[in-house]
């Protein structure tokens, strides 16, 4: 798959495409439905798939104070994008100069100058150009006009339109299962692995801690069932920590995975520390509590592997 990270980046010449265009934050079923359209007309019309997306997210960049976390990273987006069977993305830098651009602006220099559309796939709330004057009217006018298509997608969920938005509310919930159901798939973050203070270990529950800055939104705090793969592709089973741990003082949030039926020998097999891992959430089993020692936390800890192999 190809990937550009700026118009200047996309060869002369290239197209035609069929394009769709969006934030793709989580990449849900609503998106997968976008762009397996687009995948569907590029083969009719025997053109190239491509996404048109934005980084940073425009948000971040019109009220960066407010802006809600990224359900995923770039890198975790882009993959997801291949696996969907697109040709290319282009990544556009998203700045404030490029938002002034009027709606016949932005897709004359992008879609037909710099991409050589021929379709353009869209969901019907689309929204594009200068304060977001354009919609799916402006986008059909500016397709007759310019000489590309517009096709439509609906992106109706079962209970309600499938958004980004359905999967924070519920992962700010703690109920990564309905987030799964918009999702597609569970819910996950992706990181480096950091040494912590090695309060687990002590207790007999060594984690893998997920750096600071780790991609994807940030569940509530709870215990949750679920997965780690670590960066050779072995997929453990987890019970995974979000929260400051009340029982201690002075620890920052943090998410960390305990991976269930670790081997012990030889260490050097099982060294996370320093590699990329992928955490998926499949299931909230509760919430955090203040525990009044090691000993009653310990006996919940094995409680709740119990629950996690249950369930998974």
């Amino acid at each position: 798959m190809h990937i550009w990270n700026s118009l200047e980046q996309v060869p002369q010449g290239f197209g035609p495409c069929v394009v769709a265009l969006g934030n793709f934050d989580g990449l849900h079923l609503g998106h997968q439905q976008v762009l397996g359209q687009v995948k569907a007309e590029a083969v009719r019309r025997g053109a190239l798939a491509v996404a048109l997306t934005f980084n940073p997210h425009p948000a971040l960049v019109h009220r960066p104070d407010s802006a809600p976390a990224q359900i995923m990273g770039l890198a975790d987006k882009l993959a997801a994008m291949e696996k969907l069977g697109m040709d290319g993305v282009l990544v556009v830098p998203y700045t404030l100069e490029f938002a002034q651009q009027t709606p016949e602006e932005f897709v004359r220099n992008v879609f037909v100058n710099t991409l050589g559309t021929c379709a353009v796939v869209v969901g019907h709330d689309v929204r594009f150009g200068k304060g977001n004057a354009g919609d799916l009217g402006t986008m059909v006018a500016l397709g007759t006009q310019l000489g590309f298509d517009v096709v439509p997608v609906d992106d109706e969920g079962h209970d309600r339109r499938w958004s980004s938005t359905w999967v924070r509310e519920a992962l700010a919930k703690g109920d990564v299962a309905t987030a799964a159901q918009v999702l597609g798939r569970w819910h996950s973050m992706s990181g480096e692995v950091v040494h912590g203070a090695a309060r687990g270990r002590a207790l007999g529950f060594p984690t893998a801690n997920l750096s600071p800055d780790a991609c994807g939104t940030v569940p509530a705090d709870g215990v949750y069932a679920g997965w780690l793969t670590d960066e050779h592709g072995h997929r453990w089973q987890a019970a995974i920590s979000v929260g400051s741990n009340p029982t201690f003082v002075g620890v920052n949030r943090q998410v960390e995975a305990f991976v269930i039926g670790r081997p012990e020998e030889p260490v050097e097999a099982f060294d996370l520390y320093g590699q990329h891992v992928v955490v998926e959430f499949m299931r909230r089993l509760r919430g955090m509590v203040a525990y009044t020692g090691p000993e009653a936390l310990i006996e919940q800890m094995h409680q709740d592997v119990d629950a996690s192999l249950e369930i998974l």
